[in-house]
């Protein structure tokens, strides 16, 4: 069975940090394009950072909202994905989910909270 858990969410205050993890079951990560959404109250989900394998090289890209704050990267022995969320802002705050396709079809998490505020 091919699933994706999320976990390390939490509340935090701005400018503090928070590191999410999404250990993955039946799926290889080191071998897929794995992804971080997040979906804020009211809003629609949309792209944080996506991590691929490029052979020994990892390619990661980011949404310009969260460049030079968050850093995605994966622990391919522990078939782990994480994201390093540091400069935290209240617009950030967010259910984040993991992401995959295998086959075409994608594979989410149940997500995790985070929530950033004073």
């Amino acid at each position: 069975q091919m699933q994706l858990v999320e976990s390390g969410g939490g509340l935090v205050q701005p400018g503090g940090s928070l590191r999410l993890s999404c250990v993955a079951s039946g799926i290889v990560v080191s071998i897929r394009i794995m992804g971080w959404y997040r979906q804020a109250a009211g809003k629609e989900r949309e792209l944080v950072a996506t991590i691929t394998s490029g052979g020994n090289t990892n390619y990661a890209d980011y949404a310009d909202s969260v460049k030079g704050r968050f850093t995605i990267s994966r622990d391919n022995a522990k078939n782990t994905v994480y994201l390093q969320m540091n400069s935290l802002k209240p617009e950030d705050t967010a259910a984040y989910y993991c992401n995959t396709r295998v086959y075409g079809k994608d594979y989410w998490g149940k997500g995790t909270l985070v929530t950033v505020s004073s």
